[in-house]
């Protein structure tokens, strides 16, 4: 394994020099500094990541606080978790992955510790607990998600609003005057999580907006779950001729749950799903997407902003619809 010794000795310089130069505590002639860099590079020399995190006082590893629960849609998070730990790696971080479980005494024990620079936390809620934790660290937080009070936090996310409003907008411009919002499980809504919230708010915004009959219903990620939503939109809006999906996993179930009543899609009614769009390319269903690499590589970003001394900021993503083939006119 190459060493210090080694780097200093093809260099032409002391131990020392070496160190200074990776530390930047104290000047280096642009020559030398160039000399130790070739040296670096010809030898294949990394720093131990112990002496350099003495030296500069950073980790160079960012926390992810991120949700895995079974009313949560995994294939989703994971992409956003592959995001951040592919963007952190490009800024020169690797990413501690932490579970919501622990809450705010999983917050405190790393940073305790003086295990990360930076933390980037998902999964928020309008009136998160950990948030007065995260306030008192010391390292610097990024949330993707919009909570009530984000004084002191750097946030991105979609702009889940602007999508709800597009969803209905979309199937008002194809005469629907009937909607329903098939949103998230009712754990979701009780949690007080963000974008379910923001989502539903843009949809029931958009409906009185355009002057149409709109319901929004609760779905249990389940055959027997969407059965049941599906059955409470026809006793209560029996003339619902366009479904709007905001719970990925029902998706498909959806489509075959509507054929077995004898409504063709996008004949009889049309569907617009919320998701990843590449999940909705199978059935062919038209989606708004969710940015996750987008979203993921910002936080990044934004982590390192914060750690530069810049102030925090709030940055959404503009919602994104692919049409495919499962919204067509209304019927009269």
């Amino acid at each position: 394994m190459t060493t210090i010794v080694d780097v200093a000795k093809a260099a032409g310089v002391s131990v020392s020099t070496v160190s200074y130069a990776l530390s930047g505590r104290r000047p280096i002639s642009a020559a030398t500094r160039e000399r130790i860099q070739v040296a670096i590079d010809e030898l294949g020399y990394r720093p131990h990541a112990g002496a350099r995190s003495l030296a500069s006082r950073q980790t160079r590893v960012m926390a992810l606080v991120a949700p895995l629960r079974s009313d949560l849609y995994v294939p989703v998070i994971m992409q956003f978790v592959a995001a951040v730990a592919t963007a952190a790696r490009a800024h020169d971080h690797d990413v501690l992955l932490l579970m919501n479980d622990e809450g705010p005494a999983g917050l405190e024990r790393v940073a305790g510790g003086s295990m990360v620079d930076a933390f980037v936390v998902m999964d928020v809620a309008t009136n998160d607990p950990r948030l007065p934790v995260l306030r008192r660290l010391r390292e610097p937080t990024v949330l993707i998600g919009l909570p009530a009070r984000a004084d002191g936090f750097s946030c991105v996310d979609l702009d889940w609003e602007a999508a709800g409003r597009l969803a209905v907008q979309h199937l008002v411009d194809h005469g629907h005057t009937a909607v329903a919002l098939v949103g998230p499980p009712p754990a979701a809504y009780e949690r007080g999580t963000t974008y379910a919230h923001r989502f539903r708010t843009g949809f029931e915004v958009a409906v009185a907006e355009a002057g149409i009959h709109g319901l929004a219903v609760p779905c249990e990620p389940s055959h027997d779950g969407l059965a049941a939503s599906l059955a409470r939109v026809d006793t209560e809006q029996p003339d619902t001729t366009g479904f709007v999906v905001h719970n990925e996993p029902v998706v498909g179930t959806l489509l075959h749950a509507l054929r077995a009543t004898g409504r063709e899609v996008p004949h009889d009614v049309s569907v617009l799903a919320v998701g990843p769009h590449e999940l909705a390319e199978g059935p062919a269903v038209t989606s708004i997407g969710i940015p996750a690499d987008e979203i993921g590589a910002l936080a990044v970003e934004m982590a390192g902003d914060l750690l530069a001394g810049r102030s925090p900021q709030t940055r959404l993503v503009a919602p994104c619809l692919v049409e495919r083939d499962s919204c067509g006119p209304a019927r009269a």
